[in-house]
């Protein structure tokens, strides 16, 4: 059962704080959910995005007391599923804490895709990339009990 989800990124202020508010939306109700959110390069502390802040504020969801945190050995054993949102993530994360092999996917896992960053890029790189995590969200979403 995966009832303790992690979901990463580079940074932890742009994809994974939009994903990890959309799949604990997704999932309010539905059982027993701890959504959270980490970065393999984090900007410890850096709040969310300003654009991320506005296009979840645009959902009616408020990320602004975010900080972006540094994924840990220690912290990845806490969570039975940890999404990322490209493949190299994945390689990065089972080659330096291979105990977690077997526990990361990809957010777009289900739909054979990865979703680029777009950090630093015009809002409309932010927009596709949370259409992406919806995409992905949505498929984790059908499957997690």
């Amino acid at each position: 059962m995966f009832h303790n989800i992690l979901v990463v990124c580079t940074g932890n202020i742009c994809r994974s704080p939009m994903a990890e508010a959309v799949l604990a939306r997704g999932l309010h109700g539905k059982s027993s959910h701890k959504v959270e959110s980490a970065g393999i390069g984090a900007l410890v502390n850096a709040s969310a995005d300003p654009i991320a802040m506005e296009l979840m504020q645009l959902r009616g969801v408020d990320i602004s007391s975010h900080r972006a945190r540094q994924l840990t050995p220690e912290m990845g054993r806490e969570f039975d599923l940890i999404l990322v949102m490209e493949s190299g993530q994945k390689r990065w994360i089972e080659q330096r804490i291979p105990e977690l092999r077997g526990r990361v996917y990809t957010m777009g896992h289900w739909s054979d895709m990865d979703i680029p960053d777009p950090y630093r890029k015009p809002r409309e790189h932010f927009e596709q990339a949370l259409e992406l995590i919806d995409q992905g969200a949505h498929d984790w979403i059908q499957r997690l009990p």
